[in-house]
């Protein structure tokens, strides 16, 4: 698979974590989980491309990614941890009922910190390219 391929995963991944960013300075809380949790998932895809040579499977399930990539047992504690946590952000935007579940629970300090964790695993997974 191209080098042009591997690196449109990584520019859609920034793309997200700084949409995410924007989000948390405008209140949208819901969309700085959802913008995070998308920015893991496409820089997981990235790797994907880069270590299997192929199209990464059509799913949002990034403990299904990480799980097949080959640096997955140099995951801490706290990284497994919190892609468990953020795996549970990716909406289907069909469903509003899920919407105002998560909106009732995700406050400023929620997002604040879910943002920084995803920013820091997100760094951390773009330097393993």
């Amino acid at each position: 698979m191209s080098k042009n391929l591997i690196d449109n995963w990584i520019a859609l991944a920034e793309y997200d974590i700084e949409t995410s960013k924007a989000m948390l300075l405008s209140g949208r809380y819901i969309y700085v989980a959802f913008t995070s949790q998308q920015c893991i998932e496409k820089i997981l895809k990235a790797h994907y491309v880069k270590e299997k040579k192929t199209t990464p499977p059509y799913t949002h399930n990034l403990k299904r990614l990480i799980s097949e990539l080959s640096f997955f047992g140099e995951l801490n504690l706290e990284q497994s941890t919190f892609i468990e946590y953020l795996n549970t952000y990716y909406i289907e935007s069909r469903y509003t009922e899920e919407l105002n579940e998560i909106s009732k629970s995700l406050k400023k300090k929620q997002a604040t910190e879910l943002f920084e964790q995803s920013k820091k695993l997100f760094q951390w997974l773009k330097k393993k390219i």
